[in-house]
């Protein structure tokens, strides 16, 4: 392992990297996207819906591989992942009537 080295950001006076980018005008390799919250929803590659569980099997401690959807009973190792901003979470659970507490 190479030695450790004092980030630019540092060495040029600024208090964070954050600063230090909008200072250079570059974005600091993070998108718009990953700045704000995301959330992850997996889905049925069958039915799409998001009603699917991990299907505990084998012996403990080796990782879950497999999924089942409870609405049409699909089993497999190929789920649909999707990810959603914000505002577009909320209006998912508008759509599928869940409560926000």
């Amino acid at each position: 392992m190479g030695k450790l080295t004092t980030p630019d950001w540092i060495k040029e006076g600024y208090n964070s990297p954050e600063e230090y980018a909008k200072a250079k005008g570059t974005n600091s390799g993070k998108s718009k996207k990953a700045q704000e919250k995301t959330v992850k929803i997996r889905k049925c590659p069958k039915c799409r819906s998001n009603k699917v569980n991990v299907v505990l099997t084998g012996e403990e401690g080796k990782g879950a591989r497999e999924w089942e959807c409870r609405k049409c009973k699909w089993h497999g190792k190929n789920i649909e992942k999707e990810e959603l901003g914000e505002e577009e979470f909320m209006k998912y659970l508008d759509e599928n009537g869940e409560e926000v507490s």
